[in-house]
């Protein structure tokens, strides 16, 4: 999956579908979209997944918390998603236990009585069966949660996946059903003719070249972005998203000693949060911060670091501190507005997605979860169609196979590849050298950059270190020592110079300075590296 020549984007006079977004939507519509045999084009200004879709707690689930909320229908319809997800990208959604602890008794009856709803809501996309165990059960199967006052624990079961290795895997699959997919290529306006939105412009982020670019529709799947491309239409359009923020701290896997992870049901301010096993790692999170402004690379604040640290400290034998986080990382939901815009408070917007035609030839998907992906793409594909007077067929993807699905048998990490595992082997036993390590902590190896840089649409070191491979999100400070070598590999398989090298080093040392917790002085608070 090479970067896509130019010439291809002008090769069709007009397209039948344009995506803005190369997130789980918009690269969700454009397998829909392509794999109903629609000319697909779509376009993302950074690296795809790079804004919120790779920034997730991870979970492919239906919503233990909105069903406490008594959403029972967005419940239903994510867990039938969550076992389509599971089915259709097999290497990737893997079944995961999570225990809920549980220090008094009406919680064990609380939480047990909804997870058996949370079972039967899923019906026959079911992943196992909620039960209580005891406490001596629990402390079997999660050594490191505090001991003082617990009765027990339920068990259920959800979702884990890798985020940003399954948006490269929907891209690749779009991509061998006809469609067209272009990172940094940033649209700078619409193109009108009257009232009807007709295409997009568009400028090349790494050449600067200019695009032109005609579609019968076009569809603005741009996440916390999506009222920059309204105002491209209509100057005074109002703000119809508000961003809020989740953080998410990394530590050493030690702090719960466990396959299990934790599912803390109510923390201080009435949420909840999670401990989960991910890439030899514990990911703990998340924060639900509403805010007023959004960036490629929002920051986390003091107070919600703390706040997860707290939270865990509760819950935890060993209480993580400042010291202890590898890692520290934030996203931005596209949450739908509230109506008062007074409100401070995330619980009154809208978990579910938002479908609208904004202007004639232009459709706007917003909100939702990455685990319902695939039914607001289905969603927004059928509006498209409709609108723009489409070749009706019906989707595609319910049982469309994502690439590289496949169930492993063993345990190797190369598994997340699914079948491009083989090639990467291929490709070490051709080039033994690239067996070397990127670093003694991690398996990673060399094969695997340029595997990425020739199949992967990668582009810059901060594309193999933050999505191919998941390096800044679980260790900032390994992904900074690992990105020398990164750069040279990558420099030698595109044939970049020196310069690029350096460059491509500076600038994402830079970045991943802001993923690292650091202590200015003594005398001051831990503050989050700017």
């Amino acid at each position: 999956m090479q970067r896509i020549h130019k010439h291809n984007l002008v090769d069709k006079s007009e397209w039948d579908v344009i995506i803005i977004g190369g997130g789980a939507t918009g690269l969700g519509t454009a397998l829909d979209a392509a794999s109903r045999g629609l000319k697909t084009l779509l376009v993302e200004q950074a690296d795809f997944a790079k804004g919120t879709s790779s920034r997730s707690t991870k979970l492919v689930h239906g919503g233990v918390r909105y069903l406490a909320q008594g959403d029972i229908a967005l419940v239903k319809h994510a867990l039938k998603e969550r076992g389509l997800m599971q089915k259709n990208a097999a290497h990737l959604v893997h079944k995961e236990e999570f225990l809920i602890p549980c220090y008094d008794w009406f919680s064990v009856a609380k939480y047990l009585i909804g997870l058996k709803l949370y079972d039967w809501l899923a019906g026959r996309f079911s992943f196992g069966t909620s039960k209580f165990f005891s406490k001596s059960e629990t402390l079997h199967l999660m050594p490191g949660i505090k001991e003082q006052g617990l009765k027990g624990s339920i068990r259920y079961f959800d979702g884990r996946f890798d985020d940003a290795r399954l948006a490269i895997n929907i891209a690749q699959t779009a991509k061998e059903n006809g469609a067209t997919l272009v990172n940094y290529m940033k649209v700078t306006g619409l193109l009108k003719n009257g009232g009807q939105i007709t295409g997009i412009t568009a400028t090349d982020a790494i050449t600067n070249e200019i695009f032109h670019l005609h579609g019968k529709v076009v569809i603005n799947a741009t996440g916390v972005f999506v009222d920059e491309i309204l105002q491209m239409s209509n100057a005074k359009a109002k703000k119809t998203v508000r961003p809020s923020q989740g953080v998410h701290i990394v530590l050493k896997k030690e702090f719960l000693n466990s396959d299990s992870a934790l599912m803390i049901p109510k923390t201080s301010d009435g949420r909840v949060l999670f401990a989960v096993q991910w890439h030899n790692h514990l990911l703990v999170g998340t924060t639900d911060t509403p805010l007023d402004e959004h960036s490629l690379e929002p920051r986390a604040l003091k107070e919600e670091t703390d706040f997860i640290l707290n939270t865990a400290a509760s819950y935890f034998k060993t209480k993580p501190i400042e010291n202890d986080i590898l890692s520290v990382f934030s996203g931005l939901r596209p949450l739908a507005a509230p109506t008062d815009s007074n409100s401070n408070s995330t619980k009154e917007i809208s978990r579910d997605h938002k479908l609208m035609v904004s202007a004639k030839g232009l459709i706007t998907i917003t909100g939702g979860k990455w685990t319902t992906y695939r039914r607001m793409a289905e969603e927004t594909v059928n509006l498209a169609i409709k609108e723009a007077g489409l070749p009706q067929k019906a989707c595609q993807t319910t049982q469309l196979a994502i690439h590289g699905c496949n169930e492993s048998t063993d345990h190797n990490y190369l598994n997340i590849y699914g079948t491009d595992r083989s090639n990467i082997e291929a490709l070490i036993k051709k080039r033994p050298e690239l067996a070397q390590k990127l670093h003694p902590d991690f398996p990673y190896t060399f094969a695997e950059i340029v595997w990425s840089t020739k199949n992967e649409m990668a582009e810059t070191v901060e594309d193999i270190l933050s999505r191919r491979l998941r390096v800044l999100i679980i260790d900032a400070k390994a992904a900074i020592e690992m990105s020398a070598t990164v750069a040279a590999i990558m420099a030698n398989e595109i044939g970049a110079d020196k310069q690029w090298e350096d460059e491509q080093v500076k600038s994402f040392v830079k970045l991943a300075e802001g993923y690292t917790y650091q202590i200015k002085n003594k005398k001051e608070n831990p503050v989050l590296a700017e």
